[in-house]
Formats: C-alpha cells, sequence, structure tokens
C-alpha cells in the first residue's frame, strides 16, 4: 500500500516549497547558446544539470522548476535550441552536454558562483527527457538523471539507457497520451544499467509539467497542471539533493511506497 504518513507529508510540502537560497537568472547567449541559466545568487562548488525542453516548448514554461531547483542550491542550464517541429534529438542531446560544459567553464554570477564538475546531472521533460538520457549514456560525468514524461527519441533512448550507469527517474503522468509510461518511460528504466525507478503521478498529463498557457496545448491535447508540477518538482528536487550532493533529508520521497 502507498504510504500516506505525516512523515512523507511533511518532507513533500517542505521540498515542494522554495528552498533557502535568493535565485539568479541569466541568459546562455552570453556564452555563445540561447538559452537561459538559473543560479543561487553565490555559492562555490555546487552542483549543477542541464534541462532539456519538450517538442515545441520555450523554456519559458519551465521556468518555475528551473527557479525551485535553484532556490535548493542547483544551477541549472536549459538550452532553447531545437524548438523546431523537425528537432534533432542528437543535436539536442549534444546541446545539453555543452550546457553543462558552460555551466563548468564559464564564471556565472559575477564569478560568486562555481560548479563542481564532480556534481553534474541532466534532466528534461518530453522530448527532452529522452534526449537527456542520450546525454547521459555518451556523458560520464553525469551523476544522476531526471526525465518527466519521457518521450522517446531518434537515436534510441531505450538503446542508450544500457550505457547509462548513473542513478535515473523517470516520473511518467498516468493520463499522458502524448508519450504514456508503458512505450516510453517503462522500456527505458527496464533497459537502465544503474539504479532506477519509475514514479508515476496517476492524474498528470504530458503537459502538466509546465506552466501558462501556449498554443502547443490544442495540439497536444493537454495544458498545464498545479497539482502535476507540485508532485514533480517534490520528487525532483529530493533525487538530486540525494545523488548531486549527498543529502538525504527527503530521502523518504523516494521510497517506492511513498506518496506525495
Amino acid at each position: 500500500m502507498a504510504r500516506t504518513d505525516p512523515e512523507v507529508r511533511r518532507a513533500a510540502e517542505e521540498v515542494s516549497r522554495p528552498g533557502p537560497h535568493a535565485v539568479a537568472s541569466g541568459d546562455l547567449a552570453a556564452a555563445g547558446m540561447p538559452g537561459v541559466v538559473f543560479t543561487p545568487r553565490s555559492g562555490l562548488g555546487l552542483p549543477a544539470i542541464a534541462f532539456g525542453h519538450g517538442w515545441l516548448q520555450p523554456t519559458s514554461r519551465y521556468d518555475e522548476l528551473l527557479r525551485h531547483l535553484a532556490s535548493w542550491g542547483v544551477v541549472v542550464a536549459a538550452p532553447a535550441t531545437q524548438l523546431n517541429v523537425l528537432a534533432s534529438h542528437n543535436q539536442f542531446a549534444t546541446d545539453l552536454r555543452a550546457a553543462l560544459d558552460i555551466c563548468i567553464g564559464v564564471r556565472l554570477g559575477d564569478g560568486q558562483i562555481s560548479v563542481d564538475p564532480g556534481k553534474l546531472g541532466l534532466a528534461g521533460h518530453g522530448m527532452g527527457g529522452g534526449c537527456a538520457v542520450l546525454a547521459a549514456a555518451a556523458d560520464q560525468r553525469c551523476r544522476a538523471v531526471v526525465t518527466l514524461a519521457l518521450a522517446e527519441t531518434l537515436p534510441s533512448a531505450m538503446a542508450a539507457a544500457h550505457r547509462c550507469t548513473m542513478p535515473g527517474l523517470h516520473v511518467t503522468g498516468g493520463k499522458d497520451l502524448m508519450a504514456p509510461a508503458v512505450g516510453h518511460a517503462d522500456p527505458v528504466a527496464r533497459a537502465w544499467a544503474g539504479p532506477v525507478q519509475v514514479r508515476t503521478l496517476p492524474k498528470a498529463s504530458h503537459l502538466g509539467f509546465t506552466t501558462d498557457p501556449h498554443w502547443s496545448d490544442l495540439l497536444l491535447g493537454s495544458s498545464p497542471e498545479w497539482s502535476t508540477r507540485r508532485m514533480s518538482r517534490a520528487l525532483i528536487t529530493a533525487f538530486l539533493l540525494n545523488h548531486l550532493t549527498g543529502t538525504a533529508d527527503y530521502d523518504v520521497l523516494l521510497a517506492p511506497s511513498s506518496l506525495v
């Protein structure tokens, strides 16, 4: 039976709220790549992730999540590339790896921020989730991967998962008609070479993880959902804090039997 005890609820409430850090944002264009970066105002040796947007989705639809992660001490870079209908999954995976290079190689926040190259991860939504898997399979620096409503890619994320030895968390939506778990995240998880779990949010749709209305809502048949964003950011934050910083305070949320 799924756990609903007070400890789980308290952890979910705490980690779904903004963390202790003030947040700054910037433009990746200064480093030669379109996109955005969110960081704590200051901090040295911070963890960092590159985040991949979904098919046809502007990075602005993820600002809430990216800002949230930065408030918990994680630098997040989100390339705004491959936004067209015929997006190249292979190139987007390359862009995600390049975003990690920027996090490491560029002194962010007027020199007040640095990233530890031993604390790197990848994440993404939909197409961006599949591309995060492609990038992780080709990058030994990656210590953790998180996907939201992962969509299969070309080349195949499922095939790439055989080379992913780092921990993985795949959050899926029970009402996702675009990338249902059975044909997308589930086979990727079965092929995963390292520790992995799939967490399904029963009421979540494909675009439930995003914010603000967008013309693609009509095309994809779903829209933003507050509860989906709240539950998913609690899981993502707990997972990244555990695997990139060693923080175990919210591990109760990562237990397979927990319910958030």
